[in-house]
């Protein structure tokens, strides 16, 4: 008697698919690009711009955030739930966000 148990590969494909290498080119233009973005960051800090200043510095975040996530988290790749429950996550934390600004009165102007 074994006390071993040998577990038979299941192929599905939409569960784990193995991802082709991305070059060092491709990373190194990523991490340029966020490179590129943070400092325009900084930059808008030392600009007066405005009211446009804190909505520019969300658009920022939000690209920086979604170049991330989709390049370095693989998620573009992954399964369909993997990015459902991504999603649904992150909407859930913006949407607990924004109601945490809406009860202190940030949207009203002053």
């Amino acid at each position: 008697m074994s006390t071993t148990v040998e577990h038979a590969e299941i192929e599905n494909p939409e569960v784990h698919t193995e991802h082709p290498e991305h070059s060092i080119k491709h990373y190194l233009l990523v991490a340029g690009a966020l490179a590129f973005l943070t400092g325009l960051e900084v930059a808008l800090t030392y600009i007066d711009v405005g009211g446009v200043f804190m909505p520019a510095l969300l658009i920022l975040m939000g690209i920086k955030f979604m170049m991330v996530v989709l390049e370095f988290m693989h998620l573009r790749k992954d399964a369909a739930i993997f990015h459902y429950l991504f999603w649904s996550g992150f909407g859930l934390a913006v949407a607990v966000y924004i109601g945490f600004l809406a009860t202190f009165k940030f949207f009203l102007k002053a």
